[in-house]
Parts: structure tokens; C-alpha cells; sequence
């Protein structure tokens, strides 16, 4: 009993420190600057569309939306799919050949991306592929790969290998098999994952604002990034485009949070 009222009270702070955050950034969107600076905390006196009016229209945040789904829809299809490969290869590699192709795809992710910042530019300037949104794509693949062939290659590692066995037995290529077996068996994982490069890729701030210069190919985080001025800065119209920002992944996690919690305890028992 103690130990449940101790739980209900811990999650009761942490709901008050979530929600108090995001109740100031919700009406505050809704104020001037003037009465934000007159009353931070305080509710708008005389609620404004004005802000949303701006964000949408008078910003033109619509083209840097359209460019953030662009990019984001391509990449996490793309980096699902040769994640889904790669691991799919791994878990059928026999013996410590598997571990060493594994650990080889794990050093991309003990590298910190600032240390390859320098010769990612010039190498992409190089081939053309600054102020591009295929530019932008192909860096985030490369950069959130190694993370879905870990996320994936530990799922498919525990597929009994029975299954793999029996495929090759009844003459089934390796591609029918990674896609009549492997794939749907594994679909809680590959759900989990694309939720979670979902929400990187959609605010992914470094590389756009590395490889795009030209305001029609920012994408949106960039985008955002402009509202902020170097001596003075418009709270509430930052506060506005956040919200704006934050609606897809919301409606997002709203319908695919069933296999988000799926994805995260796929695994975890063996049968």
C-alpha cells in the first residue's frame, strides 16, 4: 500500500513538471509581446491568433514543414529498410563472424557526430549535395543507421533459428524469407524504431543548419531557429511555432503508441 501511494505520488510530481511547461508555452502563444513582458506567468488578457496567423502565413512556416516531411518521410523508410537488411544479415551470420560485423556497424555510433562534421561538409559540398534536401536524407541514413541495426539486430538475433533452417530446407531464397518471415515477425521492432528516428529525424537541427544555407530548403527546427533574434527575441512567436512543431509528432505517438510499447518489450522474453 505504501509502495502504490509512493508510486501515484512521484508520477503526480512528475505529471506537474511535464504539464506546467507546457500549459506557459500554450497560452503564451496566445499573448503579445507586451503582455508576455508585462505578465510572464500570468493567463492572456485578450487572447490573439495573431501569432498562429504569422507562424503559418506571414513566416511561410508551411514551406519549412512541407520540406521537414519531405526529408523525414524519405528517411526513416530508407533507414528502416537497409537496417532491416543489415540486420537480418547479421542474425544469420554463424559464429564470431556475426559479432565482428556487428561490433564494425556499433562504431558508428561511438563516434560523436561533431568530430565528423568537418569532412562530412566538404565531402558532401563536394559532390554537390549542400542546400539539398537529398543531402539532408542521405546524412541522416547514415547517421541513425548504426542505431537500427542495433535496435533490430537484437530482436531478429532472437528468431528461433529453427525458422531460418526450415526456409533453406524448403528451397525459400533468403529474400522471400527476410520478407515473408523475418519482416512480419519482426514488425513490433521495426515499428518502435521508425517512431523513434521519427522523432529524431523530424527534430534534427545540427545538419540543416551545416548544410543549409538557402531559407526555402531549411526545414523546420531550422526554421524555428530564425524567431530567435540576437538582442531581442519574440517569446511568443517562438512559443507558437514549437506547438506547431510538436503537433505531428503528438498525433503521431497518439496512433502508434500501441506499437511503440509492443516494439519496446518485443524480445524481452524468449520462448
Amino acid at each position: 500500500m505504501g509502495f502504490q501511494l509512493a508510486r501515484r505520488g512521484f508520477l503526480a510530481v512528475y505529471a506537474v513538471i511535464i504539464l506546467l511547461p507546457l500549459t506557459i508555452v500554450v497560452y503564451t502563444s496566445f499573448k503579445t509581446s507586451q503582455e508576455l513582458f508585462a505578465d510572464p506567468f500570468g493567463l492572456p488578457q485578450n487572447p490573439t491568433l495573431d501569432n498562429y496567423d504569422q507562424v503559418l502565413v506571414g513566416q511561410d512556416l508551411a514551406r519549412n514543414v512541407l520540406n521537414s516531411v519531405v526529408v523525414t518521410g524519405i528517411s526513416v523508410p530508407l533507414t528502416v529498410l537497409l537496417a532491416s537488411l543489415a540486420a537480418f544479415a547479421i542474425a544469420r551470420i554463424p559464429g564470431w563472424r556475426s559479432a565482428v560485423v556487428f561490433a564494425a556497424f556499433l562504431i558508428g555510433m561511438a563516434v560523436p557526430a561533431q568530430v565528423n562534421m568537418i569532412p562530412q561538409y566538404v565531402l558532401f559540398r563536394q559532390l554537390g549535395l549542400t542546400n539539398s534536401l537529398t543531402g539532408l536524407v542521405l546524412i541522416n541514413v547514415v547517421v541513425t543507421l548504426p542505431l537500427g541495426i542495433f535496435i533490430l539486430t537484437g530482436f531478429m538475433k532472437t528468431l528461433p533459428r529453427e525458422l531460418f533452417e526450415a526456409a533453406a530446407v524448403d528451397g525459400v531464397p533468403p529474400w522471400r524469407t527476410y520478407t515473408s518471415i523475418v519482416m512480419p515477425l519482426s514488425l513490433p521492432s521495426v515499428s518502435a524504431l521508425s517512431i523513434f528516428l521519427l522523432v529524431i529525424h523530424w527534430n534534427e537541427l545540427l545538419y540543416p543548419l551545416l548544410f543549409i544555407t538557402d531559407p526555402t530548403k531549411a526545414t523546420l527546427p531550422k526554421a524555428l531557429l530564425d524567431f530567435k533574434g540576437e538582442y531581442l527575441t519574440n517569446y511568443p512567436l517562438l512559443f507558437t511555432g514549437v506547438l506547431v512543431a510538436s503537433v505531428p509528432m503528438v498525433v503521431a505517438y497518439v496512433f502508434l503508441q500501441r506499437y511503440f510499447v509492443a516494439g519496446m518489450t518485443a524480445g524481452a522474453v524468449k520462448g
